[in-house]
């Protein structure tokens, strides 16, 4: 089965195309777009979760230190623990892409 590489879509591509179906500046959808992202990173930082209405929640969960093995060595390795970040998607996303 040979390998297809799926397209990336950009913010920048969906702000143009918000845009153009809002009568809208392409700038000033940018310029939304960009404070979007600037506040789910503040508030992301902060330790609070984004819940988007159809989308799903965005959220920061800390991950334990662990043991780990170098696989080219075979040597244990020690990994810190460290914060990631979690998405969980909503039912009405799963239901939509799952079609």
């Amino acid at each position: 089965m040979a390998k297809t590489t799926q397209p990336t879509v950009t913010l920048k591509q969906i702000a143009a195309d918000l845009a153009d179906k809002h009568s809208m500046s392409k700038k000033a959808t940018n310029e939304l777009m960009d404070d979007m992202v600037t506040q789910f990173v503040k508030n992301l930082k902060k330790g609070n979760r984004i819940r988007i209405a159809g989308l799903g929640i965005l959220q920061v969960r800390n991950r334990a230190a662990r043991m780990g093995r170098n696989p080219a060595t075979g040597e244990t390795i020690k990994i810190p623990a460290k914060k990631k970040i979690a998405f969980r998607a909503a039912k009405e996303l799963k239901e939509a892409v799952g079609k």
